[in-house]
């Protein structure tokens, strides 16, 4: 960043900060206002080694003081200042001629500039040496006591250190060693890096930090080029989360529009900030309400209340505005006995009709009984709150709160997001609204009665956290839950011993796969859609003799899906593919 605002590469860039702290501050400003959550002292060769080939040897101390106090007083406290420390330049013992001592002195040197300028935490980056960051965590530890650690080895394309050391027992060593978190970063880019972070995975309990370069430079016209864009960055952003990293950001190349955009993609993953609604006790005397049971919200609630199986088939708002075909497929199913429809809101983030307009619609002209998807993603906590009133004006009762898409998932990458709550916190906002209260504690003129559903996923790589998310929606009121499509018996058989303590009405979802490239796109780009190898064989040798058999094999498998979870839990919900929904008649056929 500073070398494209005009500085030279054989400026010593770490000296800005005496020289030129405006310069310095403009960039930590630009990654604030993109999003950053941290921010990195321009200090990384702040030590007196590098800083001696620019005869700057004896300010070390002052450089990263002025470095740290320039990002605190640019963040303010919008943000951590994590100490930005890189390795010395030079080999150490067994490697060279400097002793470990003399490089314990020089990290602990810039390590007291840094805390003297007010740093939250460490960042030990771009080691290649085991024995040199185990000499910079002694210095943070010698120097700052408790103050955090995130210690990051930066590796070659197969994922070992520059020096050959495995991700396998570096981890453990820097673990070994006291740093509070570990992770990797520079040198290569995300794919290799992510590789490299699920095997750290299986080795450390301690949180996971991925900064990768925006892919490997690239030089044009003497300029080393970052050819990574903010959108595979911020793709695999996500990834890195899913593999259970809990620090996310970029090294060489990453501009504040990387940053914005991968903050942009883990808000609607996993939002950094679950805001339960808590609703304080209104000043005055409310309208008495009551506790009103599922049977009395709705006929899907009288189902679930008596134990019945149900039934449900999902139908798309139309791309358009004529609704007469989700109408006649409303009537199909409700004449072949399914007992309601699921409305996606706004499936993968694309444009349209309204799924609240379709779910009126359809309860009005097709009687038909409606669960209707509702997302955090678009509204603030206000407009939602009007919404769910219109909704239960407008005779809808039956929810299915879940946090969305982000939009760069479909047709408009774009359009923003908003993620004022996630579903957890709507769930809370929904559970007032039924006890007659609105999100300030006012009492409402009537209570409303909505019937809450909430996403759960079996197949989630980080099942603990599913697990535990599952548990505050259902400390916060939920009361029947829809999974991610199952073709693994065996996940939701897991999932659901493992939620025995606080089980809630489940249905589960059904997706009668149209073809292998269906099947193939489910397991790798839908998350928790994880699909057998037997399923995956099947498939594919149907696929030679041809795409109806292929569709057919489809309906077998979902079939078999079915017989076997019956007993398992109180309903199904079926994806019908491509809006075939003969398919998904097909597939209830099998009850």
């Amino acid at each position: 960043m500073l070398y494209n605002k005009g500085v030279y590469l054989q400026t010593c860039f770490d000296e800005l900060n005496l020289s030129n702290p405006d310069l310095v501050k403009s960039v930590h400003r630009e990654y604030i206002q993109s999003g950053a959550e941290i921010i990195e002292t321009n200090t990384f060769g702040a030590n007196r080694y590098k800083l001696k080939k620019f005869g700057l040897d004896d300010t070390v101390r002052e450089i990263n003081s002025a470095g740290a106090r320039i990002a605190r007083e640019e963040t303010g406290r919008e943000a951590f200042v994590a100490g930005s420390v890189g390795p010395l330049g030079l080999k150490i013992e067994p490697w060279g001629p400097t002793s470990v001592e003399e490089a314990a002195s020089a990290f602990t040197e810039q390590v007291e500039g840094l805390l003297q300028g007010g740093v939250d935490l460490f960042i030990l980056e771009t080691f290649s040496d085991i024995n040199e960051i185990h000499q910079a965590i002694k210095a943070v530890r010698r120097a700052a006591g408790d103050v955090p650690i995130v210690a990051e080895m930066t590796i070659e394309e197969d994922g070992n250190s520059l020096y050959g050391t495995t991700p396998e027992v570096f981890t453990k060593k820097l673990e070994e060693w006291g740093a509070d978190a570990v992770g990797v970063n520079c040198s290569v880019g995300p794919a290799a890096m992510l590789q490299c972070i699920e095997r750290m995975a299986r080795v450390t309990s301690l949180p996971l930090s991925a900064m990768p370069n925006a892919g490997i430079p690239t030089e044009v016209e003497g300029r080393n080029i970052y050819l990574c864009s903010p959108d595979y960055l911020a793709e695999y952003a996500k990834r890195f989360i899913q593999a259970g990293v809990k620090i996310v950001g970029g090294c060489c190349g990453t501009t504040p529009a990387h940053i914005k955009a991968i903050r942009r993609a883990i808000r609607a993953l996993q939002p950094p900030r679950r805001r339960l609604i808590t609703v304080p006790a209104p000043a005055e005397k409310g309208r008495e309400s009551r506790i009103v049971p599922k049977r009395e919200k709705s006929r899907l609630g009288r189902k679930l209340e008596e134990g019945a199986f149900v039934t449900c088939v999902e139908i798309l708002p139309p791309r358009g505005v004529d609704p007469r075909a989700a109408v006649a497929a409303a009537l199909k199913l409700k004449r072949a006995g399914v007992d309601c429809v699921n409305i996606p809101d706004g499936p993968r983030a694309s444009a349209r009709m309204s799924s609240m307009s379709l779910a009126i619609i359809l309860t009005r002209s097709a009687r038909s009984e409606v669960i209707l998807h509702y997302t955090c993603r678009d509204r603030n906590l206000l407009g939602m709150q009007s919404d769910l009133l219109g909704m239960f004006a407008q005779g809808l009762r039956n929810l299915l709160i879940i946090t969305g898409d982000p939009p760069k998932l479909g047709d408009y990458p774009d359009a923003t997001a908003v993620f004022d709550v996630d579903s957890i916190g709507l769930t809370n906002v929904v559970s007032s609204l039924n006890r007659g209260l609105d999100i300030g504690g006012k009492s409402l003129d009537k209570q409303t009665t909505f019937l809450i559903g909430v996403g759960a996923n079996p197949g989630a790589l980080n099942l603990d956290y599913e697990i535990s998310r599952f548990e505050w929606k259902v400390d916060a009121g939920a009361e029947f839950a829809i999974t991610q499509p199952v073709f693994d018996v065996r996940l939701l058989e897991n999932f659901l011993q493992r939620i025995s303590h606080c089980r809630i009405p489940v249905l589960a979802g059904l997706w009668p796969l149209a073809s292998l490239r269906n099947a193939e796109f489910m397991h790798n780009e839908v998350p928790g859609s994880r699909i057998p190898e037997e399923v995956m064989g099947r498939m594919r040798r149907a696929q030679e003799i041809g795409p109806e058999r292929a569709r057919q094999e489809g309906v077998a498998i979902a079939r078999e899906v079915l017989k076997d979870i019956k007993g398992m839990v109180q309903g199904v919900q079926i994806c019908p593919p491509l809006g075939r929904f003969d398919l998904a008649l097909q597939v209830l056929e099998a009850l």
